[in-house]
Parts: C-alpha cells; sequence; structure tokens
C-alpha cells in the first residue's frame, strides 16, 4: 500500500538587510535564525517536509510561494515568514517588500490548483506598523469610563485564499516584538507545538498562543512592559488538527 504524501511547511527567515545600493536600512535580527531552525525541526518532527530559507530577496520569496505549485502536497500546507513588515507587507532581505496579498494570490485557487483544498496555515512573525501595546488592567471594578473604540484597522485589503488561517504575532498598527532569544510569538508557538497543545484544533491552538502572548509574555529592556496582542483570520470550512502527528 503506497505511503500517504507528506505536508509540506516553508519557513522563510530574514536576519539580515541591505538596500540596492549596499546600505544597510533594517536592523540586524538577532536571535531570529535559531528561532527559525528550531520551529523546522518541531516541524520535520511531526512529520512535515521542511524547506528552510535564510535571507531572502522579495522576488525570491515570492518565487519561492510559486514552486509550491509544482509540489506535491500532503494533508496540510504550513508557512512560517518571520522578517521586518509593516501593515500588509513583509519585507526582502533586499529591504523591498513583498505584499502579503501578492503571496495569498499566488496561492489561489487559481493560481495554484494543487492547493485548491488542502488548509493553508500561515505563522507571520513581522511588525504592522510602529505603535507600542502598553496593555490593558483585564479586571477593574473602579467604575471608569471606557475608552472611545478605535476604528477598525484590519487590513481592508487583505484577501486570503479558500480553506485558509493566517496568524499574526501583533494586531494591526503595531510592533512585534523580538529579542536575541527570539521572538514573543514564535517562541510560544515553539512551545505549544512541543507540547500536548499540538493536539487542538487549529483554532483552539491559536487562540492559546494569543492567551500565552496576552498574558505571560511582555517586552523588557528599552520597551519594558509593553505587550502584544497576535490575531488570527481564518476561513476554514472545518476543524483540522496539522501537528498532531
Amino acid at each position: 500500500m503506497s505511503q500517504p504524501r507528506q505536508s509540506r511547511a516553508l519557513v522563510i527567515v530574514n536576519t539580515n538587510f541591505c538596500s540596492s545600493d549596499g546600505d544597510g536600512v533594517f536592523q540586524t535580527r538577532a536571535g531570529a535564525k535559531r528561532e527559525a531552525e528550531k520551529l523546522s525541526n518541531i516541524l520535520s518532527r511531526l512529520n512535515y517536509k521542511v524547506k528552510l530559507m535564510h535571507n531572502k530577496t522579495a522576488k525570491e520569496i515570492e518565487d519561492l510561494y510559486q514552486q509550491e505549485g509544482c509540489c506535491e502536497h500532503g494533508e496540510y500546507f504550513v508557512s512560517i515568514i518571520s522578517s521586518h513588515g509593516k501593515e500588509g507587507i513583509v519585507f526582502g532581505c533586499d529591504s523591498e517588500p513583498v505584499m502579503l496579498t501578492r503571496i495569498f494570490q499566488i496561492l489561489s485557487s487559481e493560481k495554484c490548483p494543487v492547493l485548491t483544498k488542502i488548509p493553508k496555515i500561515f505563522f507571520i512573525q513581522a511588525c504592522r506598523g510602529k505603535e507600542f501595546d502598553q496593555g490593558v488592567v483585564v479586571e477593574c471594578d473602579s467604575g471608569e469610563p471606557e475608552p472611545e473604540c478605535e476604528p477598525d484597522c484590519f487590513s481592508d485589503y487583505l484577501s486570503i485564499p479558500p480553506q485558509t488561517a493566517v496568524m499574526f504575532a501583533c494586531s494591526p498598527g503595531y510592533v512585534a516584538f523580538r529579542n536575541v532569544s527570539g521572538s514573543m510569538f514564535l517562541q510560544t508557538l515553539l512551545k505549544v507545538l512541543e507540547g500536548e497543545e499540538r493536539h487542538l484544533a487549529l483554532n483552539r491552538l491559536m487562540t492559546r498562543i494569543n492567551w500565552e502572548v496576552a498574558f505571560c509574555c511582555q517586552a523588557r529592556g528599552t520597551y519594558e512592559g509593553c505587550k502584544e496582542m497576535p490575531c488570527f483570520v481564518t476561513n476554514l470550512l472545518q476543524e483540522v488538527f496539522p501537528f498532531s502527528a
């Protein structure tokens, strides 16, 4: 009896950046490469065929996703992107932007029919703006008036392919924290994948990551006390268990 096809994972991590004239534009992302290597190892142990790519230009990132259309895929496709970014964008190591909508277009049913019915799962570690999350008091009996609601700034143009879930390290407009040990978001993902939580359905697993980052993580040093709130969007039509190997 033939073996089932192996699910694939594409991990892209950019740590060193320069512009076309060779000048440095973004800071080096210390700790990101080692973190990505650990995630690649755990995905391999969970029976994924992992492609780990380091320091790729904007064009090379697009090419990597286009190549997935020519591959044989198993039950799931997982991708982790770790780079500098802003809302709706991640940066290549050449400091050129890659629109997330462009990546999603490459993996759309029209462009990549082989992935149409396969759940596609993204974890994106990148800033989505320049604001710092100071956190909020979650229990308060003081009767103080609630602050005015901020306008909904979730990307109006964000369009994901069918059968897709995308999880971001932070909320729209905010920074995503990282230090030499790694990032709050991907370190929490690593912890979850190494623990029993990996057996949860994907939506519950992502909610667990939200809780862990929101309540158990905060920045140190210059940004002491600042928080981070991951969020995710999905159009999956059923519960999936992509890490319950």
